[in-house]
């Protein structure tokens, strides 16, 4: 075998342990799935997972790299406006952060499970959210600038909107609840939509 098909390999390798991952920890919870569960989901031999991850843990921090990655990708990618005094504006950061969610729910549940035992994926789930509400600073200026007062300043209304946005999505995305069926995408998106534009802005649209 040739190093370049070796390297394939070992790629594909890694990259069917990770959807194997995602799959158990969506069935059985992070906490409860041992590596044995994945390697046998992943139809690969369970010393295999070695080769590529030297626990659990790090091949979570993997998973979280690549939503963080894949979730910058898909905001450079398209032209969006910055402008929070617009309503069309927040609803395109809401959107983008719930579809963001939907599509990697057993990851972000797998990381939340682990903060409640791990102070370093506490700590790590906590940096991922302050970044993501850092995003939000330039984009909250332009409520101060179109005369309108914002509750707070534009690092804690990051903050109160990144948490609202993401203690939603992981109410109604991480599968059947004891509330009833979860809203549909487009209600989801809607009513948080108002609810963070006229939080920030005192305004109905």
């Amino acid at each position: 075998m040739t190093a370049t098909s070796r390297k394939e390999k070992a790629t594909e390798t890694e990259s069917a342990l990770k959807a194997a991952a995602k799959r158990v920890f969506a069935r059985k919870g992070y906490l409860n799935t041992k590596i044995t569960d994945i390697t046998a989901e992943a139809g690969r031999a369970a010393g295999s997972f070695y080769n590529h991850f030297a626990s659990k843990e790090e091949l979570l921090e993997a998973l979280l790299a690549d939503i963080a990655a894949s979730g910058d990708e898909s905001a450079d990618s398209e032209n969006h406006s910055a402008d929070f005094s617009d309503p069309a504006a927040v609803r395109w950061h809401v959107k983008q952060y719930w579809d963001f969610y939907r599509d990697n729910a057993a990851t972000m549940l797998a990381l939340r499970q682990a903060a409640m035992v791990s102070d370093s994926f506490a700590r790590t789930v906590a940096q991922f959210g302050a970044s993501q509400a850092a995003d939000l600073d330039d984009h909250l200026v332009y409520i101060t600038r179109a005369g309108m007062r914002l509750p707070a300043d534009p690092g804690r209304c990051g903050m109160l909107i990144y948490h609202l946005v993401d203690s939603f999505a992981a109410r109604w995305l991480h599968g059947p609840t004891p509330d009833g069926d979860p809203p549909a995408d487009e209600e989801a998106v809607e009513m948080l939509t108002q609810f963070v534009y006229r939080g920030l802005t005192g305004r109905d649209y």
